[in-house]
Formats: structure tokens, C-alpha cells, sequence
């Protein structure tokens, strides 16, 4: 289904363009951006948008000498232990292309505002192209366990850790673009084995992390359907299937997207939600962000800090969003390219893109050289740069229109919020709030960036243990 015009009044706007001037235009091309991510998270479509969603999903693309499910069952809904291995001339594919980069001129400014700067570039693919070594990523990963099983049609993969402790809480996280199980790597031991990480057996976990539908080892879609509905939808019957009964969900980027969704639909079992990326945007702001107008009165530093910064990212920030919810299937650079997957999945956010320049110019901070490429690798050896990428484009075709990306939803189940410094925006407690009526935590960190679970694990752990300490039996 194709979004309609939304509450914006985008026939109002084009009116006004009639007679276009440069600041007439740059309105229209901000609220363009606002429109262009607005779907249709509230809590009277989404027993709609499921409903014709669900007929529109299909089964995945397999892999052919990538990955596969062990001992096969008849039964593809029954929970399936998954391996995967990738041969060793993938990965020297891998390296050659790399090293035969056709490199463009520099950049004609001195800092990031034309995109990913040719020297940041240059030292990853040095690095990439010699000395890093998958094979160690490739041994964390295996490290856990890994399992499969066919929902709607569809291959989910997912890893699934259970603690030794009896009653701990079981949790699904969900990961965003451009992320992917790898930025949760970090968190599975501390939080599922706590009393070896400074915490209590009360602060346990069993934690269930899949990889999102065309992402990672999980199947490819090869039929539109597959959005943060479905999603939603799919993991309620992921936990049911598992056995558990009582849950709680988390998630940043699309995961908070699914999480929030899975909070609408109230799914038998889910207790609460936590989110590192919240969506608290009033209405007043959100509008004043698509007029291209100034902010609000009243706002305070917090607030105002706020808006700062979406102005920034609407007006910046936002061309891979444009470009995958409109065109997804155009990108087969990316797929041709390991430099230039390199480049998009950089390209994500300001700040985080900044922090992961600083990485590569020897400054470690969270993540390192080989985080980075852990995650972009597994992107290319699945072959998934465009397969994720529809999920952008299946959120706005096939939901009712909606709110924007960071919209108020509407959710009462029990939130917690934990807000950084260097998100897309770091949501201020006053807007968490009023965004959210039965908010059981919050709590902001002057540091932080789009990752948090990858980069600021510690400081994640202590958050989840906090955000749903008032949960637990």
C-alpha cells in the first residue's frame, strides 16, 4: 500500500510552492525528508497493517554454501540448531577487491559535510585489505548458539543464550540498520552470567537476539510484507515458541521500532520495553520540524538540545533513509563494492561516523578496527546490503501512513528509556514523559553515541538491569 498525504498537510505545502523561493524550497525538501520516513506506527493501524502485511510475506532466499541448518526437520516451524561457515575463497574475493579500489578525488572541504572523507576510507580499506582477520569475528560468533526456525514463511535466525540462573528474565533484543547481531556480542555473558560481572543472580537474563527478516543469517524476503508490523508479530510467536511466558523486548533504531510495536500489539507475555533510540517527538515539534519552521516556544535546554540536533539530521543526515525508501534495489554498488558498503554503513549517522573515523585514526573509543569490520563483513559475506535495505522501503510502502520515525506511538505498557549523548537525537525526560504514560526508568549518559549496546556495553548492562529491575518476581 502506498502512504498517503499525511497530518502534515503536504497539499498546503506544495500550494505554498507555487512560487518557490530558497527558503520555501528548503522547507519542502526538510519536510520531504520527515514525510519520507512516516509510517504507520499508532495503535488503531496495527491490527490493519498487519492483516495485509501478513499475506504479502514469502520464504526466503536460501544460502547456498554460506550457511546451514543442521540436521534438516520436516517440521521448519520446530526450533533448529543453525551453523554457518564462509570458504576461504569468499573471504580472499573479498580481499582483492578491496585492494583493487577505484578511488575518487578527495573531498574539496575539510570536514565530513560532502560524506565519508577519502583518508578515513583509505585506512580502513589498508587495514581491511591486510591484516584484519574474519576468522576471529567468525569465532565469537560461534562461540554462542545459534538456531533457525520458519516463521510466516519465513527462516528467522536468532542466537539464544540461556542463563544458569532459574528465574532469570528472558528478553529478545533487536538490532537496527546498519547493525546486526554482532552489536550485541558484548552484552550476552555479563548479562546472562551477572555474578561473574559485578552483578547479582536477580540480575539475570535469558536473552534471545535475532537477526531482522533480510539481514544477517536469517532468510531473505522475496515478496513485500516484511516491516516493523510483521516483525513485531513474528517475535511474539519467536518467545511463545521458546517457551516463554512472561518476557520483555529491547531494541534501538528498528529495533526500538519493532520493540514499540510489539508493545502496541501487547502480545500474551510481554511485560515491558526498553529502548536506547526513543520516539518522544510531540506533536508540536514534529510539525515545526516539517514546516521547516522555527522551534517551538518554551523549550528547555534539554528540549531545545533536542531539536538541534533532528534539525541537523533531517537537513544532513538523512540521504541513505531517502534512498532506501525509495530506491533499494538501485544500490547495487554496495553489493559490488566492499568499499563502497564500506562507505554507506559509515555514513549513518554524524556522530557515529565521526567516533568511527577517530577509530581508524588510532583512537579506539568502545569499538575498534575490527568491531567495525566485523559488522561490515558480515553484511558482504551474506550478500544482505540490499536485502536490509528494504526494510526501509517496505515501511513506507506497505503500511498505512503515520507519525514520523520518532513520533509518539501511543505505548502503555512499562518503558524504559536510556538516552545518549550522541544518538540521532538524545531524547530529554520531559518529552520521555509525556511520550510514554507508564515510564518505569530513565536515564541519560553524557556519552554514547547510535551503538550503544556495541560501544558502551557496561554501561548498557547497568541499564538493563536497572530498567526492569521492578519486573522481577
Amino acid at each position: 500500500m502506498k502512504p498517503q498525504p499525511n497530518n502534515f498537510e503536504t497539499s498546503q505545502r506544495l500550494a505554498e510552492l507555487k512560487e518557490p523561493d530558497d527558503e520555501s524550497r528548503r522547507r519542502f525538501l526538510k519536510a520531504s525528508s520527515i514525510f519520507s520516513l512516516a509510517v504507520a506506527f499508532t495503535p488503531s493501524t496495527i491490527v490493519e497493517a498487519f492483516t495485509k502485511s501478513k499475506s504479502e510475506i514469502d520464504q526466503k532466499e536460501n544460502f547456498v554454501t554460506q550457511t546451514s541448518a543442521t540436521q534438516p526437520q520436516t517440521d521448519k516451524t520446530a526450533i533448529r540448531p543453525f551453523q554457518f561457515n564462509f570458504p576461504d575463497a569468499e573471504l580472499t574475493n573479498l580481499r582483492q577487491r578491496i585492494n583493487a579500489t577505484r578511488w575518487p578525488d578527495p573531498e574539496q572541504v575539510t570536514d565530513a559535510s560532502q560524506g565519508v572523507q577519502l583518508a578515513t576510507m583509505q585506512k580502513l580499506a589498508r587495514y581491511w585489505g591486510t591484516d584484519y582477520n574474519w576468522r576471529k569475528g567468525e569465532a565469537k560468533l560461534k562461540a554462542v548458539p545459534h538456531f533457525v526456525t520458519e516463521i510466516d514463511g519465513l527462516d528467522i535466525h536468532f542466537i539464544h543464550v540461556r542463563s544458569k540462573h532459574e528465574n532469570a528474565l528472558p528478553m529478545i533484543v533487536t538490532h537496527g540498520w546498519p547493525g546486526s547481531i554482532i552489536e550485541q556480542m558484548k552484552i550476552i555473558e555479563p548479562l546472562t552470567n551477572p555474578t561473574a560481572h559485578g552483578g547479582t543472580a536477580a540480575d539475570a537474563f535469558h536473552l534471545v537476539i535475532p537477526s531482522l527478516p533480510g539481514y544477517g543469517f536469517s532468510g531473505k524476503p522475496t515478496k513485500p510484507g516484511w516491516n516493523p508490523v510483521s516483525i513485531a508479530k513474528a517475535w511474539a510467536t519467536l518467545m511463545q515458541r521458546l517457551g516463554y511466558t512472561k518476557y520483555v523486548a529491547q531494541g534501538g533504531d528498528w529495533g526500538n521500532a519493532v520493540s514499540e510495536v510489539m508493545a502496541l500489539q501487547q502480545p500474551p507475555g510481554l511485560l515491558a520495553i526498553h529502548t536506547n533510540m526513543a520516539a518522544t517527538v510531540p506533536p508540536d515539534v514534529s510539525k515545526a520540524l516539517a514546516m521547516g519552521g522555527p522551534p517551538p516556544a518554551g523549550l528547555s535546554p534539554d528540549e531545545k538540545h533536542a531539536w538541534d540536533q533532528l534539525v541537523d539530521f533531517y537537513m544532513n543526515g538523512l540521504g541513505y533513509a531517502l534512498e532506501m525508501n525509495n530506491r533499494p534495489q538501485t544500490l547495487y554498488g554496495i553489493v559490488d563494492s566492499p568499499i563502497g558498503l564500506a562507505g554507506w554503513i559509515l555514513d549513518h549517522d554524524i556522530r557515529s561516523y565521526q567516533m568511527i573515523a577517530r577509530v581508524f585514526d588510532g583512537k579506539p573509543e568502545g569499538l575498534t578496527r575490527d568491531d567495525v569490520l566485523d559488522n561490515i563483513t558480515l553484511y558482504w559475506l551474506t550478500n544482505t546490503a540490499i536485502s536490509s535495505a528494504r526494510l526501509y522501503w517496505d515501511t513506507r510502502h506497505t503500511l498505512p501512513p503515520g507519525g514520523g520515525f520518532f513520533d509518539v506511538r501511543g505505548v502503555k505498557l512499562p518503558v524504559a528509556v536510556s538516552a545518549f549523548a550522541e544518538e540521532i537525537y538524545q531524547a530529554p525526560k520531559s518529552w520521555a514523559e509525556k511520550a510514554y504514560v507508564n515510564l518505569i526508568h530513565y536515564n541519560s549518559f553524557p556519552k554514547g553515541t547510535h551503538f550503544a549496546a556495541w560501544e558502551q556495553p557496561g554501561l548498557f548492562v547497568g541499564e538493563m538491569r536497572a530498567a526492569f529491575k521492578s519486573l522481577r518476581s
